[in-house]
C-alpha cells in the first residue's frame, strides 16, 4: 500500500537524523550541524518555510524530521540525538517531560489547530457534523475513515474522542483506517484510498486534492496545542535562537498562512 511507503519515509527521516549525528561526542555533533527539530507531520508546510527563512536571514542550518508526535517522544526516551521537540499534543510532551528529557524553562505552548472531517476535492458527500450525524452511512459499503492511530497519534485520539462526544463512534470504530501520522491519514483520502478522512485543517488546506465537509466543534475533544521544547541533552549554540525566530512576530504569517493559531 502507498500509505506504508509513506511510512518508510517518514521513519527513514527520523533514522538518517541519528545515523547523521549518532556517535560523535554532543558538543562536537551540535558544532558541526544544523539545529535538529523533531516535529508533528502536520507543521511540515509551515516549518519548512519559517526553518527557510531563518536560514535566510542567518546563514544558519536546521535539520527537520517530521512524524508522529508518539513515534518522535519514543526516540527522544532512546536518545536520538536532537534540539527542539514540537509535538501536537500536551500528553506527549508531558510524557518527555516527565523523563526529564526537556529544558523546561524552554517549554512553551506554541500553536493552536482544528479537526476537521474531509472528502476528495470531486466527492459528492455532504454531511452537518453535529449529535449522531450519519457518518456511518457515508462511508458506503465498504469505504473507510482515515485518521491517525486512536491510541498514539495525536489527531487520531483527538478525533476519536470528538466522535465519541457526538455519539458516533461505536458505528465506525470497525471502518477505520488507522495511519501512523496525520499527513499519511491526508494521503488516503487524497488519493482516493478512503472516502472519508479526519485531519488537521491545516493539513486539509495544503491538500487541493481534499475537500473539508466540516470542522468538528471545539468543545467536542480537548483543546488542540502543539507544545514546543528544547531537549536536555541539545548543546547547539543556535537552538534556543531558531526557537525564538518560531515564536517571533517574523515567523507567525508561515505558520497563519497555513491555518495554524500562534499561541506565543
Amino acid at each position: 500500500m502507498r500509505g506504508s511507503r509513506r511510512a518508510f519515509t517518514y521513519a527513514f527521516a527520523a533514522a538518517a537524523l541519528v545515523l547523521a549525528v549518532g556517535g560523535v561526542a554532543p558538543q562536537a555533533a551540535a558544532q558541526g550541524r544544523g539545529v535538529v527539530i523533531l516535529a508533528a507531520a502536520s507543521l511540515k508546510n509551515a516549518l519548512d518555510e519559517a526553518a527557510a527563512d531563518w536560514s535566510k536571514q542567518t546563514g544558519k542550518a536546521t535539520r527537520i524530521a517530521y512524524a508522529a508526535s508518539s513515534a518522535f517522544a519514543r526516540q527522544i526516551e532512546g536518545g536520538i540525538p536532537a534540539d527542539v521537540f514540537i509535538s501536537a499534543d500536551v500528553p506527549w510532551m508531558d510524557y518527555v517531560a516527565e523523563h526529564k528529557l526537556i529544558k523546561s524553562s524552554s517549554r512553551s505552548d506554541f500553536l493552536g489547530n482544528q479537526i476537521v472531517l474531509i472528502v476528495g476535492k470531486d466527492s459528492r458527500i455532504d454531511l452537518k457534523i453535529d449529535k449522531g450525524f450519519d457518518l456511518r452511512g457515508a462511508l458506503g459499503n465498504d469505504g473507510r475513515l482515515a485518521m491517525g492511530n486512536v491510541d498514539a497519534v495525536p489527531a487520531g485520539r483527538y478525533g476519536k474522542a470528538a466522535l465519541e462526544s457526538l455519539g458516533i463512534w461505536s458505528s465506525v470504530s470497525g471502518r477505520v483506517a488507522q495511519a501512523e501520522n496525520v499527513r499519511m491519514a491526508l494521503t488516503l483520502v487524497s488519493r482516493g484510498e478512503a472516502p472519508l478522512g479526519i485531519v488537521y485543517r491545516t493539513d486539509a488546506v495544503s491538500d487541493p486534492a481534499v475537500r473539508i465537509v466540516g470542522a468538528f466543534p471545539a468543545d467536542s475533544h480537548p483543546a488542540i496545542i502543539y507544545p514546543m521544547a528544547l531537549l536536555s541533552t541539545s548543546t547547539h549554540p543556535d537552538a534556543q535562537a531558531f526557537v525564538d525566530f518560531l515564536k517571533s512576530p517574523a515567523a507567525r504569517p508561515f505558520f497563519e498562512k497555513q491555518g495554524f493559531a500562534v499561541l506565543k
